[in-house]
């Protein structure tokens, strides 16, 4: 099922999957870069001996284990140096999900581990936000992805930076990187600025950690929504707590299936996780680096995950849900969605 869940070109039904209205709440900018895109800035700065046309840069992104798709990540970050280049990809990455049927999105971006290059956050995200203006069809929200691996003092710092740019819909910090090393319990205090500062928070959890990790970002970093959360199924207790209250999470099946953090699409706990009421969106993480889209992603569930078209609308509406848009802004994209053809067709 694997391989087979994740190839739809022979597959004659994803026009209604690609014409559907969407948002999403997880994906990451570096992981978002249309290979074009990313081509481009290859060949800027010399290219490279494997890499001679965007067919293979797209067999670069087929990996054989976890350690490869690390690899495959700090080889596609070292063409990112200048904040030119981050302009030329967001618009990019704008373009392709507005193309998609995006009305809405929250982007990670990861100013951190471009320190290396000597870029700092403020002008970093200056250089994003600007990418992303050019592309008007669609609205995307920032958020920090802060670097658990640098520790909390390094990572406080970039905050306060981060505090001064938010004006730029910077809404929202998290934490990735290394979660089954790094803890959330010592970023308590960062969260605790971040929230002082007028940021909503989210933390990577229960991905490549257990049940514990999202017990520590709940009740240490009080986070307002879980990415990931695909250990979450193993303790009832936490289930019970997250439908009690109300605390969103952000799916990510493909991409969980591609780092092995579940076996298989069939494994996955987003069926279970729907039938007991929890609030959950589903989103690509690095869409480019996974072959994925919202569409593939909304396939899988239909056809792999027993989910109904009328289902898959209804979690389209419980991502609404749980955004960080105002009530207001939310009435004003659920109207709109009800608005469209393909949408018409399911929920009429």
């Amino acid at each position: 099922c694997r391989n087979n869940c994740l190839n739809h070109k022979t597959n004659p039904q994803m026009a209604w999957y690609e014409e559907l209205p969407k948002i999403e709440l997880h994906v990451h900018l570096e992981g978002a870069i249309p290979h074009q895109a990313l081509f481009n800035l290859i060949n800027k700065y010399g290219g490279d001996p494997s890499i001679r046309d965007v067919s293979s840069l797209t067999k670069r992104f087929e990996y054989k284990d976890f350690p490869q798709f690390i690899e495959t990540w700090e080889w596609k970050n070292q063409f990112l140096r200048e904040y030119e280049d981050f302009t030329h990809i967001a618009e990019f990455i704008a373009r392709d999900m507005a193309d998609q049927n995006i009305h809405y999105a929250v982007m990670f971006f990861s100013p951190s581990l471009f320190f290396i290059h000597g870029l700092e956050v403020q002008e970093l995200a200056v250089a994003v936000r600007k990418g992303l203006s050019r592309v008007t069809e669609i609205e995307i929200a920032l958020i920090a992805d802060l670097v658990r691996d640098y520790g909390p003092e390094s990572e406080l710092a970039t905050l306060k930076k981060l505090n001064e740019v938010k004006d730029y819909n910077i809404v929202g910090i998290g934490i990735g990187g290394s979660e089954h090393q790094y803890p959330p319990e010592p970023f308590k205090l960062l969260y605790h600025e971040a929230r002082s500062m007028g940021f909503y928070t989210n933390a990577h959890a229960g991905e490549a950690s257990g049940t514990k990790s999202v017990w520590g970002a709940i009740n240490q970093l009080c986070v307002d929504r879980i990415g990931h959360g695909t250990r979450i199924h193993e303790d009832p207790g936490l289930m019970e707590h997250i439908a009690e209250n109300e605390i969103p999470l952000e799916l990510c099946p493909v991409s969980n299936v591609r780092t092995g953090a579940v076996k298989s699409i069939t494994e996955h706990p987003i069926r279970k996780y729907f039938e007991q009421g929890l609030i959950i969106s589903i989103n690509t993480d690095d869409p480019k680096m996974f072959n994925t889209s919202l569409a593939e992603e909304y396939r899988i569930l239909e056809e792999s995950c027993r989910f109904s078209k009328q289902d898959i609308c209804q979690i389209i509406l419980l991502g609404i849900r749980s955004s960080w848009l105002s009530e207001d802004k939310k009435k004003v994209l659920v109207k709109k969605i009800e608005q469209e053809t393909s949408w018409k067709s399911i929920m009429s």
